[in-house]
């Protein structure tokens, strides 16, 4: 406030010197010539005069006998007192008006001056937004976080508590350092959070703030890159200067990889701004001068693309990793985010934690913001079990485009190539359970079949992977055995390419072929180049790349021939699967079971989750040519 003050004072004091410049005299100050004030003088029209100076001032009466006042501008007469005491004028004599000296400083020194404000004004403007004023290019940018700054604390984080126990011991380090010092331990340098997007790595840092009764310091990886060669390196030795001020303290720097990638990797060698930004960090994480009670804390989902000499032990001590959370983790991470959300008591977060394997904390904070929108687009008070189950289709197979066109014949090309799907995921053991099946447009997919497995899994068995090759191939083989060789869509794209690329892998990475023995052929290595990761081909024998693709096909074959026997045997199933797949259009794994056990669908009639008369539905594609599907592993299938 106090600033725009100022300026707007400075803009009135411009405007009002620039009109007095300006402005036009008035006619009572305009001067009367000298030689008819000495005619007047002689004709004794003249009845007072004021000598001030070269400047003379009075009255007179004209012809008429009004009196009139006169300004006149005298040269340097010496008989011009004696001629106005002769016409018997009153004269008086006045000293000239003297400028105060300041005045006449500042008036003298006005224009430099509004031209020095200009200047760093624009300055300011061009150098961060007008922060940190004109000299303050090098500075960091660093922002010191105090206890109000939207405070986050360990009651928030959830579903990492291995990366918790991490920082919460630096957090205890840095209150009593007595307690780890006395058998002779060292402060750690520095503590790297790695972990896939969305595990809560920067809620985990605020959280540190939030808990930690030290000064914090945040900073983004890009603050420190700039166009110009040692700005960045300046602000590392500012953002260091800063925090041994307020030591013991941390500082926490988002996204790393943007300055502390490969070095050598640039086209000016050691010479370009992110390589000397980052050869500063590396000098004041470990350098000569100690940093005592200064801790670093940095985020980061690409550790592959860091400098090892910033990974080494004496830089970033420990790399903690905050991977997805397991089922126990993502019940927690539930009831953090369903504090804020007015719940029925018919929703269950063990039962939504279990069908939602492989999501990420930010996934299921957007499961519960969905829920809520949806509950609120239909005016309920509180949020409803079957809300939750919408959010979770919507999230991980798209939104519903129930308004899209197609034809009949499209409905049961997509009908029977979907149970096709099922009917061999239901006669694979080695399957995980069915989930949902439809028919229903999502997102860039005519329908699918969605399989979730019972509990998380890290590993894959050869049986698994066979079973999801069939899987893949049941769509095919289906529109083939009940539409014929030339009716054959181009559906099946996307299952052919995800059996074609789990094939590769079994065959040249997992070491799953009997002919080719566990080894690892073929194996794209990353390299930097300018910048940039950059993919190298291993180079392997003729022989031994024409015997890759034999076991390739070997291995597909195989997989269409299983499909090809199980929807074979179970023929009058897949007719059933797909008569009720036209009628519901969805069809639970629980309603799967009862059809293929011979049982009547028991489905209660509830509100329909998807509102067809909405206005955002006017906007949906309305795909006529171009067919996209999801085969059973939920992999995008373009024609």
């Amino acid at each position: 406030m106090g600033k725009n003050i100022l300026l707007w004072v400075a803009v009135g004091l411009v405007m009002m010197s620039v009109f007095n410049m300006f402005a036009a005299p008035s006619e009572v100050s305009k001067p009367m010539s000298y030689s008819a004030f000495v005619e007047r003088v002689d004709q004794g029209m003249v009845d007072k005069a004021v000598i001030a100076d070269d400047q003379i001032s009075g009255t007179y009466r004209d012809l008429s006998g009004d009196t009139k006042t006169f300004t006149v501008l005298a040269p340097n007469d010496p008989d011009l007192v004696r001629r106005l005491l002769a016409n018997k004028v009153e004269v008086q004599a006045e000293h000239p008006a003297e400028v105060p000296f300041l005045v006449s400083i500042l008036i003298s020194w006005f224009p430099m001056l509004l031209l020095i404000g200009v200047w760093i004004f624009f300055m300011r403007q061009m150098q961060g937004g007008g922060k940190g004023g004109a000299l303050s290019f090098g500075k960091s940018r660093a922002k010191l976080l105090n206890e109000n700054t939207n405070k986050v604390t360990f009651d928030d984080v959830a579903g990492c508590d291995e990366a918790k126990l991490e920082v919460t011991e630096i957090i205890e380090f840095l209150r009593d350092p007595d307690k780890f010092t006395r058998l002779g331990g060292k402060l750690p340098k520095g503590v790297l959070l790695v972990g896939p997007p969305g595990t809560g790595k920067t809620l985990l840092a605020r959280a540190v703030a939030g808990e930690a009764d030290v000064p914090f310091f945040s900073i983004s990886g890009s603050d420190f890159v700039e166009m110009f060669v040692g700005v960045g390196a300046s602000r590392v030795r500012d953002m260091f200067e800063q925090a041994k001020k307020n030591s013991p303290c941390i500082i926490f720097v988002d996204e790393i990889d943007a300055m502390g990638r490969h070095r050598g990797a640039g086209v000016g060698g050691g010479n370009d701004e992110r390589e000397q930004t980052l050869n500063q960090m590396l000098v004041e994480m470990d350098g000569f001068e100690s940093n005592e009670g200064v801790i670093l804390v940095a985020a980061t989902n690409r550790p592959d693309v860091l400098d090892p000499a910033l990974l080494r032990p004496g830089r970033f001590d420990r790399q903690v990793v905050v991977g997805r959370p397991d089922l126990n983790g993502r019940l927690q991470i539930l009831h953090v985010h369903m504090k804020k959300v007015p719940l029925e008591s018919s929703v269950d977060a063990k039962v939504i934690a279990r069908g939602t394997p492989g999501f990420t904390g930010a996934d299921l904070a957007n499961l519960v913001n969905e829920a809520a929108l949806i509950a609120a687009r239909f005016n309920r008070d509180k949020v409803r079990a079957i809300d939750f189950d919408e959010a979770k289709d919507k999230v991980m197979m798209g939104a519903e485009r129930r308004s899209m066109i197609m034809t009949e014949d499209e409905k049961r090309c997509t009908a029977y190539h979907e149970a096709g799907h099922a009917l061999v995921a239901v006669h694979c053991p080695a399957s995980d359970p069915i989930h949902k099946m439809t028919i229903i447009p999502r997102g860039q997919a005519l329908g699918m079949v969605m399989r979730l497995p019972e509990k998380d899994e890290y590993s894959q068995s050869r049986e698994k992977m066979h079973a999801n090759l069939a899987i893949a191939m049941g769509g095919r083989v289906a529109e083939e055995m009940i539409f014929g060789y030339d009716k054959v869509t181009s559906g099946a794209a996307g299952d052919i390419q995800m059996a074609t690329g789990l094939a590769r892998n079994m065959v040249t990475r997992w070491g799953l072929s009997d002919k080719l023995g566990p080894l690892q052929y073929g194996e794209n290595e990353e390299e930097v180049f300018l910048g940039r990761s950059v993919a190298r081909q291993q180079h392997v024998s003729d022989e031994t790349s024409r015997l890759i693709d034999t076991e390739i096909r070997r291995f597909i074959d195989l997989s269409y021939e299983q499909a090809k026997s199980i929807l074979t045997t179970h023929l009058d199933d897949l007719h059933c699967l797909t008569k009720a797949l036209l009628e519901y259009e969805t069809l639970s794994g629980k309603e799967i079971t009862q059809i293929l056990a011979g049982e009547a669908i028991q489905r209660d009639e509830a509100v329909p989750l998807v509102n067809t008369n909405d206005d955002d539905t006017s906007d949906d594609t309305i795909l006529t040519d171009d067919t996209s599907e999801l085969n059973g592993d939920g992999l995008k299938q373009d024609s």
